[in-house]
């Protein structure tokens, strides 16, 4: 990007993007729909939004980012790579509607927000997917780690959650059941839980 910070470029990942980004893939590709719109949100430097448009020609992949910097140099990278079905990325504030675009999407695809944001970040993903995804069937994806009642937490995940609570104490792990409860309570079916590596979870929801 015009910036010259790799980071920012989607070409170059980050280490955790490189690592996940064949396993997210993997669990998403037997799920999407070969035309359709996706809507990504908490994008960050774009690499999985880029990847997924590559894979699937057929979507049109709108990146969104909380933070105005994180979308202006995707923009930049976009302008002048593409490829034509990534669109040009917005300003999404989860937790207010205001900056929500239009719908309807087919996917809603979020990784890696969850735990660092606030709850009302995910009451307010919740509340897009429900009301943007076309219904019914509409999926809504999520990778990231998480608490579950039954299982137990690995010592990394619980030392990255202390680490996350030091920086802002509304960050965090979530409660699995938590989470699934808040998608219910907005017309969204757990469908599929997938444990992967390295301690997180995908989760497939769909409209009902």
């Amino acid at each position: 990007m015009t910036n010259g910070n790799a980071a920012h470029d989607p070409d170059l990942l980050t280490p955790a993007g490189e690592r996940n980004l064949p396993h997210i893939q993997r669990l998403l590709a037997p799920h999407l729909p070969a035309q359709g719109r996706l809507l990504e949100v908490a994008t960050g430097t774009g690499g999985h939004g880029l990847a997924l448009a590559r894979a699937h020609p057929g979507l049109s992949v709108l990146p969104t980012d909380f933070r105005a910097d994180a979308v202006e140099a995707l923009e930049d990278w976009r302008a002048a790579h593409g490829p034509d079905n990534l669109l040009a990325p917005l300003r999404l504030d989860a937790a207010d509607p205001a900056t929500w675009p239009a719908g309807p999407f087919d996917v809603v695809l979020c990784i890696n927000m969850i735990h660092i944001s606030p709850w009302s970040a995910t009451v307010g993903l919740m509340k897009l997917a429900g009301e943007r995804l076309v219904r019914p069937g509409g999926l809504l994806a999520l990778y990231g780690p998480y608490v579950e009642a039954d299982v137990e937490t690995a010592p990394s995940n619980l030392a990255f959650d202390e680490s996350l609570r030091a920086r802002d104490p509304a960050w965090g792990l979530r409660a699995l059941e938590d989470v699934v409860t808040e998608a219910k309570g907005n017309g969204l079916r757990l469908t599929r839980r997938a444990a992967l590596p390295a301690n997180n979870l995908g989760l497939l929801f769909r409209t009902v």
